[in-house]
């Protein structure tokens, strides 16, 4: 049995005997409920320190274990309407109101209930993740000298340095700001780029996350619409002049939801339309290591091919390790550096120091680059079983394109279909998906759903998960009973 389930389940039955015990009583020793249990003494330690935490234990060294006295009754609540008037107020005289909605963020962060297969993850599996890579990294790093001291404020030098010749091209360590996740970085960017009530071009759809940020900034995205070749030149720079924005947020490799990859041709177009609007262009070049083994040689980032300064990039090792490990970069050239670091220093301080020193000895060790092999092989298998069974047993909605990295498929749902419907629906068959709605900033074209196919277990329950959507499809109003397999490709 897995260590961490283990814990957990030696902690419920410890929980269930608790009333055994009146308070202050002492639990049995810790080499008693080894024998008991037949679990390991680090098991037994970490349950024991699991119930303390919850305030139900209570441990003194060398005395054993004691249940803890009973908690005293809650206050009663106060009175909290005066709040509905002073958030109402604030913000009451803001050119483009503040608002703070993370639902379209949420959708990719909540664990959805027991038995349902996750299509709507944003991170990749446990079974994916460089777990004891991870684990030998952070064991290493807090034995490295120094390593619990304060780090400087824009981040390790070598790991700055590391991020640099990644991206390479002009980029150097000193254009380099180490950050706490992509979120971050991005959030840092915006603020330092744009007032409240200024347009900033979006891509149309794109990240909910990035949405939420701007609105919550007091910012008014702006819609340019993205096809199969990446953002649309011409509709950008009719943007820039309506708008006067001086600020493009874009992804240009494997964009969310998408999975387009913006075109040679149009690379260098983008960065000029910027330039001559004398606007900036935040390059969010989220899932550059999610890149499947069959994608072929990939462009280099757009700061690569950019020495005037007009590209802020922000990369992450997130998503291609875990929701945990939040260590980002944050990369510019000019004067808007400086802001960037002062507006991140009053905000968070400094990334801590031990996870950076992880991230050196992470990205410096063998597994790094065995994992990332690894993952690339997963992902294109992940991603061919889904679109084969999508084939077989939900042709309907149309999949325009099929991209070679990252971890989703966008779905454009047939007309008519009702997106909250066909959610709710495939909730209840037992399966959780993204609907397309919170991915467009102005009203979209058409109905869509994201299917993640990285944070499930394996193809067997991407396969599974298909089918249960055929018969969420299936039981939408209006729709005759069709079971898996009538609907075929002609």
């Amino acid at each position: 049995m897995h260590e961490g389930s283990s814990v957990g389940d030696l902690a419920d039955k410890l929980r269930e005997e608790l009333d055994c015990y009146s308070p202050g009583g002492k639990l049995p020793s810790s080499r008693a409920l080894v024998e008991r249990f037949r679990v390991s003494p680090v098991t037994v330690s970490r349950a024991l320190a699991q119930l303390a935490a919850e305030g139900l234990v209570v441990t003194r060294p060398g005395a054993g274990a004691f249940r803890a006295q009973p908690r005293p009754q809650a206050a009663a609540a106060g009175d909290t309407s005066w709040q509905e008037v002073a958030l109402s107020a604030d913000g009451a005289a803001d050119v483009v109101p503040r608002s703070v909605d993370a639902s379209g963020v949420l959708v990719s962060l909540a664990a959805p209930p027991p038995g349902v297969i996750e299509f709507n993850g944003g991170y990749l599996h446990p079974c994916l993740q460089p777990e004891r890579a991870m684990a030998a990294a952070l064991s290493r790093a807090g034995r490295r000298p120094g390593a619990w001291g304060r780090p400087p404020m824009e981040g390790l030098p070598e790991l700055r340095e590391w991020f640099a010749r990644q991206i390479g091209g002009p980029v150097t360590a000193a254009g380099v700001l180490v950050t706490s996740g992509g979120q971050s970085a991005l959030t840092t960017a915006l603020r330092a780029l744009a007032p409240p009530g200024a347009p900033v071009l979006v891509e149309s759809p794109t990240y909910p996350g990035m949405l939420a940020i701007a609105r919550a900034a007091g910012l008014r995205p702006v819609p340019v619409p993205v096809d199969a070749d990446g953002v649309r030149p011409a509709l950008l720079a009719d943007a820039f002049k309506a708008t006067g924005a001086r600020v493009l947020v874009c992804q240009p490799l494997f964009q969310n939801p998408t999975g387009a990859v913006l075109a040679p041709e149009r690379r260098g177009e983008v960065l000029r339309i910027a330039r001559e609007a004398g606007a900036f262009v935040v390059e969010d070049d989220f899932v550059r290591r999610l890149v499947h083994e069959d994608a072929g040689p990939l462009p280099r980032p757009l700061a690569a091919d950019d020495p005037d300064g007009v590209v802020v990039h922000v990369c992450s090792l997130t998503k291609a390790t875990s929701p945990s490990f939040r260590v980002s970069a944050l990369v510019a050239h000019g004067p808007v550096l400086e802001r960037l670091r002062a507006i991140q220093v009053v905000d968070t301080f400094f990334v801590p120091r031990p996870l950076q020193e992880a991230t050196l000895e992470l990205v410096g060790s063998p597994a790094w680059p065995r994992h990332l092999r690894a993952v690339s092989a997963a992902l294109r298998s992940r991603r061919e079983a889904m679109t084969a069974a999508l084939r077989l047993h939900l042709p309907e909605p149309a999949l325009p394109h099929v991209p070679s990295g990252g971890y989703h498929l966008w779905l454009r749902l047939p007309d008519g279909t009702s997106e909250s419907a066909l959610t709710a629906a495939a909730l209840r068959a037992g399966v959780a998906v993204t609907p397309g709605r919170p991915y467009f900033s102005a009203e979209p074209p058409a109905g869509h759903l994201r299917l993640s196919f990285a944070a499930v277990a394996g193809t067997g329950e991407i396969e599974e998960g298909v089918r249960r959507l055929r018969t969420a499809f299936d039981d939408l109003p209006g729709r005759p009973g069709q079971r898996a397999g009538a609907h075929r490709p002609g």
